[in-house]
């Protein structure tokens, strides 16, 4: 077993949750580190009929950095509107209707802080794919962390360094396999064969 530091996601990429359910991995979330802008911390990539959509939660600007402290701005109502974009990406897709009832659940509640609406998140994409997967958080930020740290690998600017088979999507027959969306789009195109997919990555 590796001892991993793993970020908290929005409804993380496919590469995260093939490290997080990773079964030679022991995972442990960081909490304490200073929030870093333009990650998948507040957005999460969906395929959409144009390609591809980032969905972005607002976060208020109160001065805090720390992950654990920010907190989510509710001044627009962006869960609405995330909701419609993912209902519009992936309602056409094979198991989207499977999982909309424990999805939507998601943009019901409101929760203040980022890291448990991500938490939630998570949990949520746990039920769906019926895994049990147990993780700790960290009790402070170590710059040098003896983990495995991956808090910069996964680069919501960059291409995807992980090597992943093409599977059907929803657009991708007008654009195209877009590789490591958000574990949305695997879920509602694969749906119970997501586990095995995960397994399978590089």
């Amino acid at each position: 077993m590796q001892n991993i530091l793993l970020p908290v996601f929005y409804l993380p990429p496919v590469s995260w949750f093939s490290e997080f359910l990773n079964a030679e991995n022991e995972i442990i979330f960081e909490q304490f580190e200073n929030f870093p802008k333009q990650t998948y911390r507040n957005r999460t990539n969906i395929y959409g009929a144009n390609g591809k959509l980032s969905l972005i939660i607002p976060i208020n600007h109160n001065g805090s950095r720390i992950l654990k402290d920010i907190e989510i701005s509710y001044r627009e109502d962006w869960q609405k509107l995330h909701w419609k974009s993912i209902k519009t990406a992936y309602q056409s897709s094979p198991y989207f209707e499977y999982y909309e009832d424990k999805l939507i659940k998601l943009y019901e509640s409101r929760d203040k802080f980022l890291l448990d609406f991500n938490l939630k998140s998570i949990e949520i994409i746990q039920k769906i794919l019926k895994t049990e997967k147990a993780y700790s958080l960290n009790n402070e930020y170590v710059k040098f962390p003896e983990e495995v740290n991956f808090r910069e690998r996964f680069s919501a600017k960059n291409p995807s360094e992980y090597e992943m088979d093409e599977y059907y999507q929803t657009f991708s027959d007008k654009m195209g396999f877009l590789k490591d969306l958000s574990i949305l789009d695997l879920i509602c195109n694969k749906g119970p064969e997501s586990v095995t997919y995960l397994k399978e990555i590089k």
